[in-house]
């Protein structure tokens, strides 16, 4: 299903970008001249009449928008979650304390020794989705998994040092 997104230039002022959604609802995204943004929630019945704008300023607006994405992906690994049959999603701390920590996602070798997938990295309020080997570590980090239960269990030893190997 497409997502449909409208633009309109707003004289003087900056650009309006408009979200439709599924239930008919509008919101919408207003980007002033001078950097500001406002979140704004249109009235059903008049779809230039707002309810509500919320003025952002740009670490909020980078926080909604990073909170958004790491929900819609992990909403999407739930959904493969349902498609395949023991498959699980299952988000796992990084201890401080990790032997990890400052190396390099390869050097875990997680996938080839648990079949488990690390797809993605929660840092602070980024998703560093699909990490590749070169990838570093940090205390902290939230790492995304995909796999079977005995996999998931395996990732999460080996992330605290307690693999044995």
């Amino acid at each position: 299903m497409r997502v449909r997104v409208e633009q309109t230039p707003l004289p003087g002022i900056g650009v309006r970008h408009d979200l439709i959604t599924s239930s008919g609802r509008t919101v919408g995204v207003v980007s002033h001249r001078n950097g500001r943004r406002d979140l704004v929630l249109y009235d059903v019945d008049d779809p230039d009449s707002s309810l509500a704008s919320i003025p952002l300023t740009d670490d909020e607006a980078e926080a909604l928008a990073d909170v958004l994405g790491a929900s819609l992906m992990l909403g999407q690994l739930a959904g493969l979650r349902q498609q395949a049959a023991g498959l699980l999603t299952e988000q796992i701390a990084l201890p401080a304390g990790s032997p990890f920590v400052g190396r390099k996602l390869g050097d875990t070798r997680a996938r080839s020794r648990t079949s488990a997938s690390i797809v993605a990295v929660l840092r602070d309020r980024e998703v560093i989705a699909s990490p590749g080997p070169s990838f570093r570590f940090e205390a902290n980090d939230m790492v995304v998994a995909v796999g079977t239960r005995h996999g998931l269990d395996g990732v999460t030893a080996i992330l605290a040092g307690d693999d044995g190997g």
